[in-house]
């Protein structure tokens, strides 16, 4: 099965940065609201924060899609 969702271990893997720093990044106005909010955390769509990262953070795309 595919993989659909970042949690916060992931955005935090994803974009190399803190959990603190993910943690103000999420406040952004500009940043996707969450797809759900589970027990756990909040869950977000990868193709959202791919989206963000394309015109926020294009230094972060991958090489196949810079």
């Amino acid at each position: 099965m595919g993989r659909h969702l970042y949690g916060p271990q992931e955005l935090q893997d994803r974009l190399g940065v803190s959990r603190q720093r993910v943690q103000q990044l999420i406040q952004r106005p500009d940043f996707p609201e969450p797809y759900d909010r589970l027990a756990m955390g909040s869950v977000w769509r990868i193709e959202d924060v791919e989206a963000w990262i394309s015109k926020y953070r294009p230094h972060l795309n991958a090489p196949d899609e810079a």
